[in-house]
């Protein structure tokens, strides 16, 4: 299972360990990766996403997975993201 968010698309970065004496070593910065369950409203139904702490606030603060989904372009989201967003663009066209 890869280290990349699902919602966002943020993953590892490459960085140093800087020591006293300056010396670089290589690193790797690792997202902070929670296992979540995210209600969709206009569906009924939940969905279990894999989501950085960053991502799980940003999708609060737009009024929850619903919205985020449909202002967030289909790039950065993952295939599953995608598929529910289609759902939801079907729901709305139905409705």
């Amino acid at each position: 299972m890869s280290r990349i968010c699902e919602l966002t698309g943020k993953g590892r970065q490459v960085g140093h360990n800087v020591s006293h004496a300056n010396n670089k070593t290589k690193r790797v910065f690792l997202p902070n990766l929670q296992n979540v369950t995210l209600m969709s409203e206009k569906l009924d139904r939940s969905f279990r996403f894999r989501v950085s702490t960053h991502g799980l606030r940003s999708v609060e603060h737009n009024g929850g997975l619903d919205n985020w989904l449909l202002k967030t372009s289909d790039d950065d989201l993952s295939t599953r993201a995608v598929k529910v967003k289609r759902e939801l663009k079907k729901a709305a066209t139905a409705a």
